[in-house]
């Protein structure tokens, strides 16, 4: 990387040595928003339609022909940039910031607006969150105009990283859905396919009701964590945080507040019992720590006497999440009951098998999702390197009038 910096530093030197100026966004772009609205996307379209989110929609007619960032009006406003170029439709609620100057690049106003827009917003408004932007707010956006040749240089190196992280997010996927397909596979992929694979390789098939007991956590809200003492599970981390099993906790309770709590032993595996879908309900994980740990009350502690990582791994599978779905109570937040879980059908192979299923299922598990090894610890350093690089490029001195 190093001479890919001297390369701009030189660029630098030679073109603006004493800093660059500062225009804003009024001074070089046309803003404005579109006519569409949502139930105009077609599934089939033949163009990109932008709205107020991350996903891009298709439509069959198109409003511009050009090169724009875009930006929701209202939603994720800082943290959603699209760079279009070509035909195109745009939601009602949704800016164009189309380039009229021939002293900025589209590209590097892209670049320079992701990594400074949302600070910038933030200060305008007079609310800490803010709901709606108004075209006048983003007129007011000032921007870095160095000489062409330095953009240019500045657009290669950051395209650069982007399409190497983008190649290698792709490849992740591709490898997390072949995981996903082989541990269906190892269990079955339908319900007739597991009974019938059980009854001929002798596999014992019982609920998870018969291989052992449900035991609710106990309730404490955000405010009881603490960064340091009795170790302790929230809900909602058993979907952001913890994968097949742990061994410590990223929480903590306090001694007091811990008499009150029900704790998951070493081996147990804790079920989520709540959330905000239903596609995540039901999946655990097993706690392998010899030390006790508290459990929230939207879990389940599931104590039972084979292999812990066996029944979290089971937990994620495509057959276990189909039987569990119609015991589901769906509503602003989705719950079910440890009777729900417990009428779930588990092959239970003798136990070396079930260490044998465990040992190229973790193998899979760590290629997708360990973040200190393969894709995700190359992914997650090419982002730092990105993001270093790009806060280097797109810093720079304001020229002196």
């Amino acid at each position: 990387m190093g001479a890919k910096m001297s390369k701009l530093e030189e660029l630098i030197a030679q073109f603006c040595p004493d800093g660059v100026e500062y225009k804003s966004i009024s001074q070089l772009c046309e803003v404005g928003t579109g006519s569409s609205n949502r139930q105009d996307a077609t599934e089939d379209g033949i163009y990109p339609f932008f709205v107020r989110s991350k996903d891009t929609l298709k439509i069959n007619t198109y409003e511009f022909e050009e090169q724009a960032i875009i930006i929701p009006g209202e939603g994720g406003i800082g943290e959603i940039f699209h760079y279009v170029n070509g035909k195109y439709a745009l939601h009602q609620r949704a800016y164009r910031i189309h380039v009229m100057s021939k002293e900025l690049i589209t590209k590097f106003l892209y670049y320079y607006m992701k990594q400074n827009f949302k600070k910038f917003i933030f200060m305008k408004a007079v609310s800490a969150t803010v709901t709606s932007i108004r075209k006048p707010m983003i007129e007011q956006f000032l921007i870095p105009v160095p000489p062409i040749e330095v953009q240019r240089e500045i657009v290669r190196i950051l395209d650069n990283f982007t399409e190497l992280t983008a190649e290698l997010t792709a490849e992740l996927t591709a490898r997390k859905k072949q995981y996903e397909y082989y541990r269906d596979e190892l269990f079955g992929n339908n319900y007739d396919e597991m009974i019938k694979r059980c009854k001929k390789d002798n596999i014992k098939l019982i609920t998870l009701d018969e291989l052992g007991t449900f035991t609710r956590g106990k309730r404490f809200v955000r405010n009881d964590i603490k960064e340091n003492g009795v170790p302790c599970i929230h809900y909602g981390d058993l979907y952001t945080y913890y994968g097949i099993s742990a061994n410590e906790t990223k929480c903590f309770l306090s001694k007091d507040l811990s008499k009150k709590m029900r704790f998951a032993k070493k081996d147990d595996v804790i079920i989520v019992q709540a959330g905000e879908n239903d596609m995540d309900i039901g999946v655990g994980v097993a706690w392998l720590s010899n030390e006790n740990v508290a459990v929230h009350d939207a879990c389940y502690i599931f104590k039972h006497n084979i292999n812990a990582k066996y029944i979290s791994h089971y937990l994620r599978t495509n057959i276990y999440h189909l039987q569990i779905k119609k015991h589901v109570s769906i509503g602003k937040i989705c719950s079910i009951s440890a009777q729900g879980i417990g009428r779930a059908l588990i092959p239970v192979p003798p136990i070396e098998e079930q260490e044998r299923i465990v040992k190229i299922l973790d193998r899979f598990d760590a290629l997708c999702n360990d973040i200190s090894q393969g894709l995700p610890a190359e992914i997650e350093a090419r982002k730092k390197q990105y993001e270093y690089y790009r806060d280097k490029l797109l810093t720079f001195k304001e020229k002196l009038t």
